[in-house]
């Protein structure tokens, strides 16, 4: 086994498409009968234990399977962020992830009670998330509208999986403007579960976040977001009816359909400063689709 140490400065994280293994060519034709050569995301399989219990085995791009891990584990309540993580080993021949804890957990109880959700790649939660998110209170934090536009701006123009090879998920932490955290997997529950395990492993502070991601705002994206403590989730894409009424009862901020200067803010909208000169400002970029679309 692999024994990760993380280092704790928390350094921006941004996507990088040229790593090996995580695309590859395929050959086809096209709507012309003209052959093609494409990138395509490639899939692997993960498996996760919690010290000696088998937890669950994943669909990934398995590019940081620490972060997943770890991630994974926080955000099904079975790992408490005051648990003491005392190793993560990562077997690449073998796809097996440990996360070991000074103490025992009680996952047992959890695997009980596991239902299956429509998130992608083998999403779950559990019965007991709902009851967890009870007595979260998110921070007052705030939104501007310049913040959003320059976001949008950055996140579609910087280089990716999405740009390079389409099919694929992308979820953003992000401060103010900045992108700090970019994750991409084939599920969008995995890619915000990578950025669980880097804020945990970082000891990054949530107060102040936004949380953007290229799925569906549905109601794990929510339990999930507000359980990490992020007061902010905002998407390019659409709501679920649930997804809507959970963040109106969690006291989350949801904005959706984000796209340049628009955008539709359906929970928590006290927390949006007006300060982008709309008739002003020019349309933002979409950047090198290649033809894709989320």
């Amino acid at each position: 086994m692999q024994h990760t140490t993380i280092r704790p400065d928390a350094p921006a994280l941004l996507p990088d498409p040229d790593l090996p293994l995580l695309t590859q060519a395929v050959t086809g034709v096209d709507h012309n009968g003209v052959a093609v050569d494409i990138r395509v995301p490639v899939e692997r399989t993960l498996t996760l234990y919690l010290n000696a219990q088998e937890i669950v085995t994943m669909m990934t791009i398995n590019d940081y399977p620490e972060y997943l891990a770890l991630g994974y584990l926080l955000n099904q309540n079975m790992l408490k962020p005051d648990d003491v993580v005392t190793d993560v080993e990562y077997d690449e021949d073998l796809q097996v992830v440990v996360v070991r804890t000074e103490a025992g957990t009680n996952y047992e109880q959890k695997l009980r009670k596991r239902t299956l959700t429509s998130g992608c790649a083998q999403g779950t939660a559990f019965g007991d998330l709902m009851e967890a998110m009870e007595g979260i209170v998110l921070p007052q934090a705030e939104l501007r509208t310049s913040w959003l536009y320059h976001l949008t701006r950055t996140i579609n123009t910087t280089p990716s999986i999405y740009l390079t090879a389409g099919s694929i998920h992308g979820c953003v932490l992000c401060r103010g403007d900045q992108p700090l955290c970019y994750m991409e997997d084939v599920g969008r529950h995995n890619a915000v579960d990578k950025i669980a395990g880097w804020m945990f492993r970082h000891d990054v502070d949530p107060g102040d976040k936004i949380m953007y991601t290229t799925g569906r705002l549905t109601s794990e994206m929510v339990i999930k977001t507000v359980r990490m403590g992020i007061p902010v989730l905002v998407s390019r894409s659409g709501f679920t009816a649930w997804g809507v009424e959970l963040a109106l009862k969690a006291g989350l901020t949801l904005v959706g359909r984000a796209r340049g200067k628009r955008f539709v803010a359906v929970a928590g909208q006290e927390r949006i400063v007006f300060d982008l000169d709309i008739e002003a400002t020019p349309e933002a970029p979409l950047g090198d689709r290649k033809g894709y679309r989320p």
